[in-house]
């Protein structure tokens, strides 16, 4: 199915393959460029091996989109006709990866410049594409050395040599790419950080009246901040603290890890409550932990929000308890809005991040996740030092910079620079 869009002949056309639009870093990077590539040069197309999740609307108007299958939020509501609609997309999309030609002749109908996977799951669907005159450019956002990607590692380290291009979103992904694979035969490459839509992060903050979220006490009872009557030590007349955390619910986001360390400081007498956006597989295993550890009042799991940003600037400190991560967005959404960090130290977090100055560094440990906000609810000096030295912040974010080189880029490679 298609959205139709008129493009004229000299504008250099793109080809954007993607699964699925479900809520997520890379989604955002995406969406990102779809929206800041120069209309007036670039041509857009988007593919969608699904049109399904969250931002599935969010696609902008003068981009094409494309998708060789329904979502499951157009699927029926009846058990069995929905379980006979998935065998049903199943078979078509193997239908579709064992002859890739019918996606380009009779789904795309015409052919592009250049072909880009955005994430490491796009790679075969870009590379199998039967327009060998494209280029292809993949971005790579994973920590390649992470036990639980090595299962993809072969596949990733095949597809590599095969592009005209690579682009890092942090340099400790490239850094650590070349010393774990110093002799495979890399594209051109480059580091180019995510772009950060200062402007809407904070016109969406104040979107508070017309969302979901009026102020933070009017939120519906399951999201909404525990307050001082579900700690009889505390105050009555005090607002509990509010940590809060966006990602998806995945093992390597460590929220058994912040649950954990949450829990502990209740035992220990720090009151605060931990409030938690997004959605995933692991959500069972932490209800079934929550349960265990007694604190189903206290640590809340909110769901997707498609606008975060009002219950981040409501909340009093942000937290990201990763395992790992490349160039997190979320963290430079987070700064943006001015809210005292605690991240742990992955990826290109310590670019983002001054040690007690714009924010609180840790390893990937429960211990100082628990001495982190720890220090957060009892060192007010240190708080108000942070979010003083927060004001401003936005001024090391150069959204333009980013999109001229990834323009140049694309440039480079149709005219054969590259």
């Amino acid at each position: 199915m298609d959205k139709e869009k008129v493009h004229t002949d000299q504008k250099i056309k793109l080809l954007f393959r993607h699964r699925s639009m479900e809520m997520g870093g890379v989604e955002k990077v995406m969406l990102s460029l779809l929206n800041h590539l120069n209309k007036e040069k670039f041509q857009i197309t988007v593919l969608l091996n699904l049109n399904q999740g969250e931002l599935r609307d969010e696609i902008p108007d003068q981009v094409r989109k494309v998708f060789l299958a329904e979502g499951k939020e157009d699927f029926s509501k009846n058990f069995l006709i929905r379980k006979l609609q998935l065998f049903l997309r199943k078979r078509k999309l193997n239908k579709f990866r064992e002859n890739p030609k019918i996606i380009d002749q009779q789904i795309l109908k015409e052919n592009f410049d250049i072909e880009i996977g955005m994430t490491y799951n796009d790679y075969e669907a870009v590379l199998n594409s039967t327009n060998k005159n494209s280029k292809k450019v993949g971005w790579f956002h994973s920590e390649i050395h992470l036990p639980k990607l090595q299962p993809l590692v072969p596949k990733i380290l095949e597809h590599f040599p095969q592009f005209d291009y690579m682009v890092y979103c942090s340099k400790r992904i490239k850094d650590l790419m070349h010393e774990h694979y110093p002799n495979l035969d890399y594209p051109k490459e480059s580091v180019i950080i995510n772009a950060v839509p200062i402007e809407e992060i904070k016109r969406k903050a104040q979107l508070e009246g017309s969302g979901e979220m009026k102020k933070r006490s009017s939120i519906k009872p399951e999201l909404a901040e525990v307050h001082a009557e579900n700690f009889p030590e505390a105050k009555s007349e005090s607002k509990i603290p509010q940590f809060i955390s966006i990602g998806r619910l995945h093992s390597r986001k460590g929220y058994h890890k912040l649950m954990a360390a949450h829990a502990k400081l209740l035992q220990d007498g720090f009151a605060h409550s931990v409030l938690i956006i997004g959605d995933g597989e692991e959500l069972p295993n932490l209800l079934e932990q929550r349960k265990k550890l007694g604190v189903e009042k206290t640590f809340v799991f909110a769901g997707n929000k498609m606008n975060p940003y009002p219950y981040l600037k409501n909340s009093d400190f942000f937290i990201m308890p990763s395992e790992s991560e490349a160039w997190p967005l979320v963290i430079a959404e987070a700064l943006i809005l001015q809210k005292p960090i605690i991240a742990t130290k992955v990826g290109d977090v310590e670019t983002l991040i001054a040690h007690r100055k714009t924010g609180y560094l840790i390893p990937y440990e429960t211990d100082e996740m628990y001495s982190a906000m720890k220090e957060f609810l009892t060192n007010g000096k240190l708080v108000s030092e942070i979010r003083e030295n927060l004001v401003g912040i936005e001024k090391q974010f150069d959204n333009k910079k980013i999109f001229e080189e990834i323009e140049k880029i694309f440039f480079n490679l149709v005219q054969s620079k590259i």
